[in-house]
């Protein structure tokens, strides 16, 4: 397993469209694995294969919601292999949220409370389920990643901006 670098706006790769992958192969399980390493250690709780710059529908996600009786996380990991959103709840959510190519920055996005995602895992079998809460948000916002659709275009334009504009100044100052 291998931590690999995660690409950043502007990069102009974080807006191309992910491609299909052909099934789980050695090389698919490969990327998982490295896919989970890489999130873990950024830390995050999703990342699509397209952030390590890897143009291929293949995303995960851990919320570490629970701990373990001495206060630590406990990993819960789940790998989407050409997931599709079949339909989406008319009930909205609104969460603050943020991204690994957009380091440091959060903003309020509002999508639907819940959708019904069809995927195969990091072992090839196929689910189908309805997803709601956090994993319904996390898994939109990595599924925009595969369609070159990053957070902040869900905001208005001077939201995005103001955002851009606090990202470019923390670079600056790092």
């Amino acid at each position: 397993m291998a931590i690999l670098p995660i690409i950043e706006i502007p990069d102009p790769r974080l807006r191309l469209v992910s491609e299909p992958v052909e099934g789980v192969t050695d090389e698919v399980k490969t990327l998982i694995a490295d896919m989970f390493e890489t999130m873990y250690d950024a830390p995050g709780i999703g990342l699509a294969a397209i952030q390590v710059a890897v143009p291929s529908r293949v995303l995960v996600i851990d919320l570490q919601d629970e701990e373990d009786e001495e206060g630590k996380p406990v990993k819960a990991p789940h790998a989407f292999v050409n997931p599709v959103i079949e339909e989406v709840s008319e009930e909205l959510s609104t969460y603050q949220e943020g991204c690994l190519s957009i380091p440091e920055q959060y903003a309020d996005v509002v999508r639907p409370a819940r959708c019904r995602v069809t995927w195969l895992d990091e072992h090839g079998a196929a689910h189908d389920e309805w997803l709601d809460g956090l994993m319904a948000t996390c898994l939109q916002h990595e599924m925009d990643h595969l369609n070159g659709v990053l957070f902040i275009d869900h905001l208005s334009r001077l939201k995005r901006d103001m955002v851009i504009k606090k990202l470019n100044k923390a670079r600056k100052a790092a």
